[in-house]
């Protein structure tokens, strides 16, 4: 891991636009299906203890104790190097580490960074080049940062990065690929290899298995492209249709080759959703403004099947949401999920997010 000189410094959010603050990403669950708890840190680092002394009282072996060490160590510093920007949300871009400067899929990748860092967002790549350092010299230095990875070829840190306090380079892909979307707030997969295809493939599966805080995912290719169009195709005829993969699992990404309608799906998400927690056995959908009583109504029966039992509830702050002050003036939309329909789920947000379902300021003042 690298070890830079320059200190880090705090983005204060109020300097920011509104569209680019997210949650405290200090009091998000991971992973994302897991409850709020209440509990002391204390514990867990007791835990932590108790975990290293079986360890020794098991005999371990001397490599898969270099594997848990360096993974401690690997993760203890991408925490304390990503956590002053941890209100500030970042879009996760992956990509060909081959591509030329000139080849339009690094070019569609330098625009994304561009038009995203414009939206007061940061750009997270894999610090190498190709698309990476596209999104980077896009976003520019400033809001970029960087999870690169210690291969014996190809890879090292681009020119725009390098240096760069918010540049950590890992030994280990898993490591890695936690970060590239524990931090994030949207992941966009330009055209590339093995890689590439790994790292989309694992996003989509922890959305899909709720494993992942919901957040949009686009498979952008380069103005005319046809690469995400074709896996997409893959998607459909192959996993769809054999009924490996049910039919809502499709809205849990877009393809598009055009960075508007991508910027626009990434803006759009946090229209009016803002983050979500599990508590108890209830979810509750966060939202900037409740929602028009017919839209409430229609809501109860279209989504319905997300529904264990009951009925979709408008709430205030619950109890155990007490350590997230600066959420508390946010309205809940409270429900016993089933926690299966994820494609579903994904669905509901985007009607949550619906400019005719959002209920007007004189509506919410009449509300009380």
């Amino acid at each position: 891991m690298n070890q830079p000189q320059d200190q880090p410094q705090r983005y204060p959010v109020d300097q920011l636009p509104v569209e680019a603050v997210g949650e405290d990403e200090e009091k998000r669950p991971q992973p994302a299906d897991e409850e709020l708890w209440a509990g002391r840190d204390e514990d867990l680092y007791a835990e932590l203890r108790r975990t290293i002394e079986r360890l020794e009282q098991d005999g371990t072996a001397r490599g898969d104790l270099k594997i848990l060490s360096r993974t401690l160590r690997e993760l203890r510093y991408a925490f304390k190097t990503f956590r002053p920007y941890r209100r500030r949300r970042k879009v996760t871009i992956f990509g060909s580490a081959r591509t030329p400067p000139d080849h339009p899929v690094s070019l569609q990748a330098q625009a994304l960074g561009r038009a995203m860092a414009e939206h007061g967002w940061m750009v997270i790549t894999g610090a190498g080049h190709g698309v990476m350092e596209a999104g980077h010299r896009g976003s520019g230095r400033e809001q970029a940062m960087g999870l690169n990875i210690m291969l014996p070829f190809e890879q090292s840190a681009n020119e725009v990065i390098q240096g760069d306090h918010k540049l950590v380079t890992l030994k280990y892909f898993f490591t890695r690929k936690l970060m590239f979307v524990k931090e994030c707030s949207a992941v966009v997969c330009l055209p590339g290899g093995f890689g590439t295809l790994d790292e989309c493939l694992e996003v989509l599966t922890l959305l899909q298995t709720g494993k992942q805080t919901m957040l949009p995912v686009v498979l952008l290719d380069a103005p005319g492209g046809t690469f995400w169009r074709e896996v997409g195709q893959f998607f459909q005829r192959q996993l769809l249709a054999a009924g490996m993969i049910s039919a809502e699992d499709v809205h849990l990404y877009r393809i598009t080759d055009s960075i508007s309608e991508c910027v626009g799906e990434l803006c759009r998400f946090y229209r009016n959703y803002h983050s979500m927690r599990y508590v108890h056995h209830r979810l509750v959908l966060r939202m900037h403004s409740p929602l028009r009583a017919e839209a409430m109504e229609e809501l109860q029966h279209r989504f319905d099947d997300l529904l264990v039992d009951g009925r979709f509830e408008v709430d205030g702050p619950l109890p155990e949401e007490s350590s997230e002050p600066e959420l508390q003036e946010l309205h809940r939309l409270v429900f016993h999920f089933n926690r299966r329909s994820l494609g579903r789920l994904r669905q509901l947000i985007n009607y949550l997010n619906d400019p005719r379902a959002i209920a007007s300021p004189q509506e919410c003042q009449m509300c009380g």
